[in-house]
């Protein structure tokens, strides 16, 4: 069973840290000048721990503006991907966001990862781009 916290960057950063290098930078060639901004500091990460507590995935909820939060940085080391952490990583995400009463969230979906966020109700919006080298789609969904 995973444990999943969400907590503000100065308590996670080495966790975030670590896992976003290692997806990231590492494994998806993205620039660290591109994977580090000056919004971790702002925003709400989730971190997933597995059942011997070390940590497997992290993603991140920057600030709602006009009501519209975004979701980003959704990582999950390759040994615990297909196991449900990115999930319970994007449901802790959502619930967080709707505790703020944010009318929506956004992300910017991998495209590999669209069926994923198809099923906690995301939608494609416009076409496909580029961001750090890699194919994305814009994707929204409307919170209750």
């Amino acid at each position: 069973m995973n444990r999943i916290i969400v907590a503000d960057w100065n308590r996670v950063m080495p966790e975030a840290r670590a896992i976003r290098d290692l997806v990231f930078v590492q494994e998806q060639g993205v620039p660290l000048e591109l994977e580090w901004d000056e919004f971790d500091a702002v925003c709400w990460h989730a971190i997933a721990y597995d059942s011997k507590q070390r940590v497997c995935g992290t993603g991140r909820l920057l600030p709602a503006q006009q009501g519209v939060s975004s979701i980003g940085r959704m990582a999950v080391l390759p040994e615990y991907r297909g196991q449900g952490i990115g999930a319970s990583l994007l449901i802790a995400l959502l619930e967080r966001a709707q505790q703020r009463h944010d009318q929506a969230v956004v992300l910017h979906a991998q495209t590999h990862a669209l069926g994923f966020y198809e099923k906690f109700g995301f939608i494609k919006e416009g076409e496909q781009y580029l961001e750090a080298g890699i194919p994305h789609y814009s994707m929204r969904k409307r919170l209750a």
